[in-house]
């Protein structure tokens, strides 16, 4: 295998893990400081979300990539459950990190069953569980709070309530990651609460927007950083960061073919020259996911729990 082909296979995978929604709805617990997150006066918003979920999943299956679905269960309520990516990461060595949760009714997604079930055909060599942070009202919302670039093992975290240092630098120790920690914030100057909403590593690539973040020299330091590691940046605006243009994830499909996933209300706000750019890394494929973006405050990328563990 090529070095190019070994790092790329290192940031992407084609195992993914989804939690099929059963009672999925506006949390009010996570309104509080999620702007992307709107409530819905549509009365069958499970359905809609339910549809949309399962369209979800036969776009990634059409396009060869491999998706374990876990239905979630009605109790305990679990209105974001649809988001796994928060509580959960799988990495290369077989290690499993559980996260603590800034909302009460989340914590509740951390489910030992679907450890159980992906063991069956993964290696889970060991687990690290920072959720006994939650006692200290100490917060780090995995994949959602940090954006990991595998190959160069740095870990990028916009700071918010939900994203704190304490948790990310231990993970960073524990993962072996370098840090880049920053501040990131929406036009209204209100802090971004996810920082995969603001910026996606690929493997030669980095989608961001650097307006949200309003330190020059922390703005300056993230691009110097992204550029260290050889990766082009494409620069998004604050409306097509609401858009969710931000959230996009790079995956590989089984035939080793590069795919980039996004929701198709991301993939309209993007300019034609963007989307160019964006084509000579991997082929665009985005869903239409409208209702669960606007009542979860997530898009397409949160919906996805990348399974780097090793097959058995």
């Amino acid at each position: 295998m090529t070095n190019e082909l070994l790092n790329q296979s290192m940031q992407t995978t084609h195992h993914l893990l989804m939690i099929r929604p059963v009672d999925f709805k506006f949390n009010e617990q996570t309104a509080g400081n999620n702007k992307f997150q709107v409530a819905s006066e549509e009365s069958d918003v499970q359905s809609q979300a339910l549809k949309e979920f399962d369209g979800f999943v036969d776009l990634l299956r059409k396009n060869g990539v491999d998706v374990k679905v876990v239905d979630d269960t009605l109790q305990p309520e679990t209105p974001d459950s649809i988001f796994p990516n928060n509580w959960i990461s799988f990495h290369e060595d077989g290690s499993v990190f559980l996260y603590p949760m800034f909302s009460e009714n989340r914590r509740l997604e951390r489910r030992r069953e679907i450890l159980d079930e992906l063991a069956e055909k993964f290696e889970l060599n060991y687990i690290s569980d920072l959720s006994f942070y939650e006692t200290a009202d100490i917060f780090l919302e995995g994949t959602g709070s940090m954006v990991l670039d595998r190959v160069n093992k740095i870990a990028y975290a916009c700071l918010s309530i939900r994203t704190e240092v304490e948790a990310f630098n231990n993970f960073c120790q524990l993962a072996g990651y370098k840090s880049v920690i920053f501040n990131s914030v929406d036009s209204s100057g209100f802090p971004i609460y996810h920082t995969n909403v603001m910026m996606c590593i690929g493997d030669h690539f980095a989608v961001i927007c650097l307006d949200s973040i309003p330190n020059l020299h922390e703005r300056d330091f993230v691009r110097k950083v992204l550029l260290s590691t050889g990766k082009e940046i494409i620069t998004i605006s604050f409306e097509q960061m609401n858009h969710f243009a931000g959230n996009m994830l790079q995956v590989a499909n089984q035939g080793g073919e590069s795919l980039l996933v996004m929701s198709e209300q991301a993939f309209l706000s993007l300019t034609q020259n963007q989307i160019s750019l964006l084509e000579k890394y991997a082929r665009i494929i985005y869903a239409p996911i409208y209702t669960i973006e606007k009542n979860g405050g997530g898009s397409a990328r949160c919906m996805l729990a990348e399974i780097h563990l090793p097959v058995k």
